[in-house]
């Protein structure tokens, strides 16, 4: 379908939809069921599913229809909807079977605490090189110099040729982007210590 035709399209609904909502609902199903279903069939590749999905989003969209402000695009806005129906459907399964798959505790080997001690760190130690690998060239000199051989601010600025205030603020930017990418790891030592 070419834009005006889709241009057309939501024209016709956005009138229809002032005078019977009934009949816009009825023409928006019509006109969309089937390419949304095409789009969703994509990503889950189980009709029935699909069609329980699109009820649902079908649904949705006429529940919430005094929310919904007059469309540009229906298309655009139904097929987002449907979209992320069909990804949040695909999540769920995939965590599905991931604890479907799961061994439980009582079959699981014990695993030493030392063994789980240096797989944290190993783990540890990557991620903070990929993040000193993210770091930008100078932030990730000031830093390494800082943390690494730990020179003083006025040891790395005489080093590096640069102002102390310089060293003090790429120390702070390279502080703030090691911390945003190590968050996850951050969160994950957090819990094993406790």
């Amino acid at each position: 379908m070419s834009d005006t035709d889709d241009a057309s399209l939501d024209d016709r609904l956005a009138r229809l939809r002032c005078t019977d909502e009934a009949g816009w609902m009825e023409a928006v199903f019509r006109e969309f069921y089937a390419p949304l279903g095409q789009v969703m069939y994509r990503v889950v590749p189980e009709r029935a599913v699909v069609e329980d999905l699109l009820q649902d989003v079908f649904l949705r969209f006429w529940q919430g229809r005094a929310d919904v402000p007059v469309l540009q695009s229906h298309r655009a806005y139904l097929t987002r909807a449907a979209l992320n129906a069909a990804l949040r459907y695909q999540q769920r399964e995939q965590r599905q079977v991931a604890w479907d798959v799961a061994p439980t505790e009582a079959t699981a080997p014990a695993v030493p605490p030392e063994a789980l001690t240096a797989l944290h760190q190993a783990d540890t130690e990557t991620a903070v090189a990929a993040a000193l690998a993210l770091l930008p060239p100078q932030c990730r000199a000031v830093f390494e110099l800082s943390r690494y051989q730990e020179l003083s601010y006025q040891q790395i600025a005489d080093t590096l040729a640069i102002s102390p205030k310089t060293v003090e603020n790429q120390m702070g930017k390279a502080l703030r982007l090691m911390r945003g990418a190590l968050a996850g790891t951050l969160r994950n030592l957090y819990s094993l210590l406790l």
